[in-house]
């Protein structure tokens, strides 16, 4: 199946859940409905390579499918892209044996993937015993992993301090999801904290180590974060695109033309249609920005060990220029289409304050000024920005 048929697929997902968002948004439920609907459209294997049972696709698809989706429900395209990422990084460690396990079980069993890896919450210990570790300790963000089936996990060493990765059953004992997400937007993408108490981790499932600084293999391990960026960036643009999309229809059929237009028709108002026009020309842009710095994402992981710092700093900037561009986009969009819509679009049971809302939920995940800096920085002095949990 083709780069298209599977942009096709994820078009009738996103009809499905663009027919009843404002319903289900508000409601709050666990989003266990909207995964199964990604289980039953056979997108969750889609980067699982063909020779392990998956439908071999690259980041492009990748890309190209979540925008469909997280346009029609931005929290559902937040889990799906997240699900993509975990998948991925388990290619970033020496396991070709359990990347390979994995892959084949994800294909046939078509297990959705979550993580537990925030990087400014390090609160997870892993104490030795026989036959690998017992994990404890309280996080208090990981998007999806209530409604996941396997866990991508990072802890500290108790001994040594160390950033160990392993993977790990989503209802394994000792796990408790604490299901206490109750921000603003996003609100089905089960991003409540987890707690856990001495929950064993067989030495079988550890991915590895966190690289150490100046270890050959520290800049293709370092990518993981460039990914997380990316895709909210996707994520955001997708935002602004549902936004307008929900907006030009209330505006064609419901909305009606200000009485100092000058004109019987909100579609006949020229500051309707110039306003229209700038935000979707330039939403095209930052599209475009998006799918460059995902070509530069593609093209660093599949330097894989070779890759050298200089390239991943290139990378690097280009994933920050996309996400600056899609943060300030996406909560401009999604606050200035009420001047097109007018007073009654503002009724809750329209919704359409759910586009803002996940927009600047998501937006305050890391400031993108600190990413503007970055950019800025890289101008006037040629550096490069430090790997770090975030950049």
């Amino acid at each position: 199946m083709g780069h298209q048929r599977w942009v096709e697929v994820a078009r009738d997902v996103a009809a499905r859940l663009a027919a009843d968002a404002v319903e289900r948004e508000r409601k709050g439920a666990e989003p266990l409905v909207e995964v199964a609907l990604l289980r039953e459209s056979g997108l969750l294997p889609l980067l699982v390579p063909a020779a392990h049972g998956g439908h071999g696709q690259d980041w492009a698809v990748a890309h190209a499918v979540l925008a469909e989706v997280a346009a029609a429900d931005s929290s559902v395209g937040h889990l799906l892209g997240y699900h993509y990422l975990h998948v991925w990084r388990t290619t970033l460690f020496d396991r070709p044996d359990l990347t390979e396990e994995l892959n084949r079980a994800t294909a046939e069993q078509r297990w959705f993937w979550a993580g537990v890896a925030n990087p400014r919450d390090d609160a997870l210990v892993l104490s030795d015993v026989d036959g690998g570790y017992l994990v404890a300790g309280r996080k208090f963000f990981a998007t999806g992993a209530s409604v996941a089936d396997r866990l991508v996990v990072s802890g500290a060493h108790a001994t040594t301090g160390r950033k160990i990765t392993f993977t790990l059953d989503a209802t394994a004992g000792g796990i408790r999801y604490l299901g206490d997400w109750d921000n603003l937007g996003q609100r089905l993408s089960a991003s409540g904290g987890v707690e856990f108490t001495d929950v064993f981790v067989a030495e079988h499932d550890v991915l590895g180590p966190q690289p150490l600084p100046g270890d050959a293999l520290a800049q293709r391990d370092s990518l993981a974060p460039l990914g997380f960026q990316l895709v909210l960036s996707r994520v955001l643009a997708a935002i602004g695109r549902g936004a307008l999309t929900e907006a030009a229809r209330y505006t064609r059929e419901t909305a009606r033309a200000w009485p100092a237009s000058g004109v019987e028709h909100a579609t006949d108002d020229p500051h309707i249609l110039a306003g229209y026009g700038s935000l979707l020309s330039r939403l095209e842009a930052a599209d475009l920005l998006v799918d460059a710095a995902a070509r530069a994402f593609a093209d660093a992981a599949a330097r894989g060990d070779a890759l050298s710092a200089d390239e991943r700093g290139r990378t690097s900037i280009r994933v920050s220029h996309a996400k600056v561009v899609t943060s300030d986009l996406a909560v401009e969009i999604t606050n200035r289409l009420f001047e097109f819509t007018g007073a009654r679009a503002t009724s809750a049971k329209h919704g359409i304050d759910r586009f803002w809302r996940n927009a600047r939920t998501l937006t305050l995940h890391d400031p993108t000024v600190y990413k503007a800096a970055e950019v800025g920085k890289h101008l006037l002095t040629g550096e490069f920005p430090a790997p770090t949990g975030y950049s």
